[in-house]
C-alpha cells in the first residue's frame, strides 16, 4: 500500500475592520509590499500563545496596526484549495477563518500605526454596491452587456445550482423587475468571478475570464481571495443592520438623526426618505435625546441623540428594518 502524501494544514485568522468617516465605509487594508496588492490584515493562529480563535485576532490586529478591536464577530471560514496558492507552491495549505469587526473613526485607538494599513473606502472594491445617488451607471455599462452573453452560453448541467445563469443573473441584479437585494453582495460577488468579468478569476485562471480579450474593470482588486472575504462581511453587516442595533459601534457616543441616517445609507449602499426614516427610529425606541445640541451640521443647531441601551433587554431584534427608495 503506497504511503499517501499528506499537504500540512496552517489556520489564518482575517480581519475585515470596518469603519466610517466622511459619510463613507471604510475597510482597512494592509499592503502585502512594493507592487502587491492591498489585502485585508491577516496572520497565524498560534495554538500555544493564543487561547481562542478571537484572542489571536485581537492580539495580532493590535501588535501590528495598533488598533484596538471594538465589536467582533466570527464570518465565515474559508478554506476552499487554491485560495492562497500559486501555481508550483508546496507550501502548507492555509484556512482563514474570517471575522468582522467594527471600530469608530474617531477614537484615538482605531487608527492604523504602521507603514502600509490604512482605511479605504469600501466601494472602491464594490462600485456596483453603491445606490445612493442612482443606479450604478456601470452596470448598464460593463456589467449586465457582459453578463447576458455569458448566461446565454451553454452550460454543464449542475446537480448542485437549481438556478440557471439566467436566472441567477435576473435574481442577483435585479434585472426584468426583479427587486434589488442589497444583502447578496456575495452572490453578486461569485457571479462576477464564474462570468470571468473580474480581475481575481483571470488571475486565477478561470476559464471564463481566460477566454475573454480583456477583463473589464470593475472594482480594485484585493490579495487572494481577500474581496470574497470583505463580500460576506458587507453582506453580514447589511444584514445585521435590520436585527442588530450594531450601526451603534460605527457612531460617536452622541450623533444627530442625520449622522444615523448617513450611516446606515452608507452601508446599506440605498437612499432613505428622511421623514419615513425618523418615525422608523422612533418607533424602536433605538435612541435617546441627550439634552444637547449639535453646532457642526452646517446650518441650524441639531439635537444630539445616543443609543439607549435599555432596548436590548426589551426585545430580541432591535434593528433598523429599512427599505430604501429604489
Amino acid at each position: 500500500m503506497s504511503e499517501k502524501l499528506l499537504t500540512p494544514i496552517e489556520i489564518g485568522l482575517t480581519a475585515a475592520i470596518v469603519s466610517f468617516d466622511g459619510n463613507e465605509p471604510l475597510i482597512l487594508t494592509a499592503s502585502g509590499g512594493e507592487g502587491d496588492l492591498a489585502g485585508l490584515p491577516f496572520g497565524p493562529f498560534e495554538a500555544i500563545t493564543h487561547r481562542t480563535f478571537e484572542i489571536g485576532l485581537r492580539a495580532w490586529v493590535e501588535e501590528q496596526t495598533g488598533l484596538r478591536l471594538g465589536y467582533v464577530e466570527q464570518l465565515y471560514t474559508f478554506g476552499d484549495r487554491g485560495r492562497h496558492a500559486q501555481r508550483g507552491d508546496t507550501d502548507a495549505h492555509v484556512a482563514s477563518v474570517g471575522y468582522l469587526a467594527l471600530t469608530r473613526a474617531a477614537d484615538n485607538t482605531s487608527q492604523p500605526q504602521v507603514a502600509g494599513a490604512t482605511f479605504e473606502p469600501w466601494y472602491r472594491y464594490f462600485p456596483w454596491e453603491d445606490w445612493r445617488e442612482q443606479r450604478p451607471a456601470l452596470i448598464e455599462k460593463d456589467i449586465f452587456p457582459a453578463l447576458n452573453e455569458w448566461a446565454a452560453q451553454s452550460e454543464k448541467p449542475n446537480a448542485q445550482r437549481a438556478l440557471s445563469r439566467q436566472d441567477r443573473v435576473r435574481l442577483y441584479f435585479g434585472t426584468e423587475g426583479a427587486h434589488w437585494d442589497e444583502e447578496r453582495v456575495l452572490d453578486r460577488y461569485e457571479l462576477l468571478y464564474e462570468a470571468g468579468l473580474i480581475e481575481e478569476a483571470r488571475r486565477d485562471g478561470r476559464p471564463a475570464a481566460l477566454a475573454r480579450k480583456s477583463v473589464p474593470t470593475l472594482g480594485v482588486p484585493m490579495r487572494f481571495d481577500h474581496r470574497r472575504i470583505l463580500a460576506t462581511a458587507i453582506a453580514r453587516l447589511r444584514a445585521k443592520l435590520k436585527y442588530r442595533p450594531v450601526v451603534f459601534e460605527l457612531l460617536p457616543p452622541d450623533f444627530t438623526l442625520t449622522d444615523l441616517q448617513r450611516t446606515v445609507e452608507a452601508i446599506s449602499g440605498r437612499h432613505l426618505h428622511k421623514q419615513n426614516f425618523r418615525r422608523l427610529v422612533e418607533a424602536g425606541a433605538l435612541v435617546e435625546p441627550t439634552g444637547e445640541m449639535s453646532t457642526q451640521t452646517g446650518g441650524r443647531p441639531a439635537a444630539l441623540f445616543r443609543f439607549r441601551r435599555e432596548v436590548l433587554q426589551e426585545r430580541p431584534a432591535p434593528g433598523l428594518r429599512v427599505r430604501g427608495r429604489r
